[in-house]
């Protein structure tokens, strides 16, 4: 586990030679064959990402219909493994809606990380969307899904989680590690990190688990997908382990809706059965996806904690209410489609520093026995403000896109002025574990390509609220620890100026009392924010099986984060690409006892 895996991806070594030549070119021949020597690097990373991954294309390029084993929706954190284990046996086809993370250095470069959230268009790889709560957010449009645009950080649920969700403990074992293999990377911890690693410990979150992926009590360092060159790997990566002949995976694929056979009229035991599904490309034409004949074959949704309910429901399964107002024809009657859409609640403290930090997001987390969850960063001031950190200087209904513009725009007027500054910022956070509080989602159109309205009701339940202000007491005593004591200013009128104005646009400082529970609790309110971290709107047991089977139908399965009742872990990203290799292997494995043997 604690082993790091060396992996040499081969669009990148072709260019790197290419440009070292082309670098002694310039030196000794003409400019023309530097120029030569680029075209061919361009054209060899364009042609070796082809030989990586030979089954992936726009969906332009697909048939007007097709059949296939399984249609999975959504190549994301759980489709890529879903898929990739399923061809093993199946033939397997994947619809996309975004296009492929490769060559996007926005995606592959640490130091890009907030240039992805900061795109906004038709076409970005994050879509953002606002909460009916007011607090800003994105979801993955990109094959990878959110693995493409997380902090990276890389932890196991505990084994509580797991045997809470009816899951074979050895096979998430075997699972976790086929991930691991494959994407995972043990970072190395330089200044900040672990200085707020022994804060964490001198500030009593006991004890030192050392370096491990396990959910342990205690404070950790875990695993990254980024690699220590600071390259990012994603789930998209693990397409790599499909059997190629069996596998087609089309990007830019919207699907607008899953087709059913079977009009039951309320007759018992008779279920609508999904056969296929409707998805459009770029240029708008509509393409037919079928199952093949078997009665095992299935649709299965792995589209997020948004698009997995919001395609349900436009296609008709959902509150028949909801569906009646929109003019959706009922396929069923399915109440809780939609509900426990839950986020956990994040509240983050800036940090300046009189001294320079490293570019690092999250690599290390303080497991309280309490219910928080500690964990920290430091980038330059533009990084924090323009990802993790955005719009939280104001209430959560006072934020705008054009807020986070605006604040951009004066931090990099700050650092035009005073550029070693910008790098002399950490921050440290907090999240809830659970939640307790959760809402809901409903359609406002009926565009898939629309976000639908959700709201997460954060601190809704007064547990959640407590867990916040613990957290907040639990960070200022690692701020006021020993080793956090060269990265730290004693007084407030000892930070520089232009280092303050920077911190007053990023985020906020302590609150002045945090021995005043009333005062952090309007702390926790005003300055909440997201890690990406929501999930529900097709629960286990509310709207899945166990074996995550659509109640009321057949041939129609979800395995993705919607079905999280709480998030996994103190990341979910690793129980989430866990759970697609889980469940590919548990249906083959179904089909095997099932199925006649020929």
């Amino acid at each position: 586990m604690e082993a790091q895996p060396i992996t040499t991806d081969s669009y990148v070594l072709p260019g790197c030679w290419m440009l070292l030549l082309c670098w002694h070119s310039m030196l000794k021949l003409h400019a023309t064959f530097c120029y030569l020597l680029l075209l061919l690097s361009l054209f060899g990373l364009a042609c070796s990402d082809k030989a990586d991954f030979p089954f992936i294309e726009d969906a332009t390029q697909s048939r007007l219909k097709s059949e296939y084993d399984y249609i999975i929706v959504g190549g994301g954190t759980a489709g890529c493994p879903l898929a990739a284990t399923l061809s093993q046996k199946f033939r397997v086809l994947v619809l996309e809606r975004g296009g492929i993370p490769y060559g996007n250095p926005n995606i592959e470069r640490i130091e890009r990380f907030e240039q992805n959230l900061a795109e906004v268009n038709d076409s970005a790889p994050a879509q953002e969307f606002i909460s009916e709560d007011g607090v800003m957010n994105h979801r993955a449009r990109v094959l990878g899904g959110g693995t493409c645009l997380n902090a990276g950080f890389y932890s196991r649920c505990s084994d509580e989680y797991a045997r809470r969700a009816g899951w074979d403990l050895a096979l998430v074992k075997e699972s976790f590690l086929w991930v691991e293999e494959r994407v995972v990377f043990v970072p190395v911890l330089r200044q900040w990190q672990a200085a707020v690693r022994a804060g964490l410990l001198e500030s009593g979150v006991l004890p030192d688990r050392g370096v491990t992926f396990d959910h342990l009590i205690g404070t950790k360092t875990s695993g990254s997908i980024f690699d220590q060159q600071g390259h990012r790997h994603t789930a998209a990566d693990l397409l790599r382990a499909a059997n190629f002949s069996n596998i087609a995976v089309l990007v830019h694929a919207t699907v607008s809706r899953i087709l059913f056979a079977g009009s039951c009229g309320g007759l018992p035991g008779c279920k609508p059965r999904a056969f296929g599904v409707i998805y459009s490309d770029r240029q708008g034409i509509d393409h037919l996806a079928l199952l093949s004949s078997g009665p095992s074959n299935e649709v299965i949704l792995s589209a997020g904690a948004l698009g997995s309910p919001q395609l349900l429901l436009l296609s008709g399964i959902g509150p028949a209410q909801d569906l009646a107002s929109f003019g959706i024809p009922e396929v069923l009657d399915l109440e809780e489609v939609g509900k426990g859409m839950a986020d956990n609640p994040t509240n983050a403290v800036v940090v300046p520093s009189p001294r320079p930090v490293e570019l690092a997001l999250l690599q290390i987390v303080g497991i309280t026995d309490f219910g928080s969850f500690i964990e920290t960063g430091s980038a330059p001031a533009s990084v924090l403000a323009g990802g993790l950190l955005a719009g939280t200087t104001v209430p959560p209904m006072n934020r705008s896109r054009a807020l986070t513009d605006q604040i951009m725009s004066q931090l990099r007027a700050i650092q035009n002025t005073a550029p070693s500054l910008s790098s002399q910022i950490g921050f440290i956070l907090e999240k809830v574990i659970g939640p307790l509080s959760n809402g809901d989602l409903r359609l406002n159109t009926t565009d898939i390509r629309d976000n639908p309205l959700v709201r997460f009701n954060y601190f809704s339940q007064p547990q959640d609220l407590d867990r916040c202000i613990r957290g907040m007491r639990a960070i200022e005593r690692v701020i006021n620890s020993p080793a956090m004591a060269t990265f730290t200013f004693r007084r407030v009128a000892d930070i520089p100026e232009p280092l303050m104005n920077a911190v007053r646009l990023i985020g906020n400082m302590l609150p002045s009392n945090t021995a005043d529970s009333d005062a952090v609790a309007r702390f926790c309110r005003d300055t909440v924010m997201t890690i990406w971290h929501y999930h529900g709107g097709c629960q286990m047991g509310r709207v899945v099986d166990k074996d995550y089977r659509v109640f009321g139908v057949d041939a129609l399965r979800v395995v993705d984060g919607s079905t999280y009742e709480f998030t996994p872990g103190t990341n979910p990203q690793a129980t989430t690409m866990m759970l697609g290799r889980y469940m590919g292997i548990q249906i083959l494995r179904e089909r095997l006892q099932s199925e006649p043997k020929v």
